[in-house]
Protein backbone atom coordinates (compact mmCIF):
# COMPACT_ATOMS: atom_id res chain seq x y z
CA UNK A 1 0.00 0.00 0.00
CA UNK A 2 2.97 2.70 0.68
CA UNK A 3 4.85 1.36 -2.39
CA UNK A 4 1.47 2.03 -4.39
CA UNK A 5 0.69 6.14 -2.01
CA UNK A 6 4.88 6.43 -3.24
CA UNK A 7 4.78 5.88 -6.89
CA UNK A 8 1.17 7.76 -7.34
CA UNK A 9 2.89 11.21 -5.49
CA UNK A 10 4.14 13.54 -8.36
CA UNK A 11 7.22 15.16 -8.09
CA UNK A 12 10.98 13.82 -6.98
CA UNK A 13 12.31 13.06 -4.00
CA UNK A 14 11.75 16.28 -2.04
CA UNK A 15 7.93 16.72 -3.34
CA UNK A 16 7.04 12.87 -2.64
CA UNK A 17 8.39 13.42 1.07
CA UNK A 18 6.61 16.63 1.61
CA UNK A 19 2.91 14.94 -0.10
CA UNK A 20 3.37 12.12 2.77
CA UNK A 21 4.34 14.70 5.37
CA UNK A 22 0.98 16.21 3.93
CA UNK A 23 -0.80 13.23 3.68
CA UNK A 24 0.16 11.90 7.35
CA UNK A 25 -1.25 15.57 8.65
CA UNK A 26 -4.33 15.25 6.93
CA UNK A 27 -5.07 11.48 8.59
CA UNK A 28 -3.97 12.52 12.13
CA UNK A 29 -6.30 15.61 11.58
CA UNK A 30 -8.98 12.97 10.49
CA UNK A 31 -8.51 10.85 13.39
CA UNK A 32 -8.30 13.72 16.37
CA UNK A 33 -11.14 15.83 15.05
CA UNK A 34 -13.51 13.49 13.73
CA UNK A 35 -12.41 9.84 14.81
CA UNK A 36 -11.59 9.91 17.80
CA UNK A 37 -14.39 12.52 19.52
CA UNK A 38 -16.90 10.01 18.06
CA UNK A 39 -14.98 6.34 19.62
CA UNK A 40 -14.59 8.48 22.97
CA UNK A 41 -18.63 8.64 23.86
CA UNK A 42 -18.82 5.02 23.03
CA UNK A 43 -15.71 3.68 25.14
CA UNK A 44 -16.45 3.09 28.71
CA UNK A 45 -13.81 5.21 30.27
CA UNK A 46 -16.03 6.69 32.69
CA UNK A 47 -18.07 3.49 33.72
CA UNK A 48 -15.81 2.80 37.07
CA UNK A 49 -16.89 -0.42 38.86
CA UNK A 50 -14.52 0.59 41.96
CA UNK A 51 -16.50 2.80 44.60
CA UNK A 52 -13.16 4.91 46.36
CA UNK A 53 -15.62 6.20 49.15
CA UNK A 54 -15.72 2.62 50.60
CA UNK A 55 -12.91 1.17 52.53
CA UNK A 56 -11.98 -2.03 54.12
CA UNK A 57 -11.19 -2.24 57.98
CA UNK A 58 -9.12 -5.42 58.03
CA UNK A 59 -5.97 -5.06 59.41
CA UNK A 60 -2.97 -5.41 57.92
CA UNK A 61 -1.38 -9.46 58.47
CA UNK A 62 1.87 -9.30 60.68
CA UNK A 63 5.48 -10.16 59.51
CA UNK A 64 5.54 -13.85 60.99
CA UNK A 65 2.63 -16.54 61.03
CA UNK A 66 1.32 -17.38 64.46
CA UNK A 67 1.27 -21.55 64.83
Amino acid sequence: MYVWIWRRLPGGIPGKLLGCLILLAGVLALLFYLVFPWAEKRLPFNDVTVDPTTTTSTPAPSGSPTP
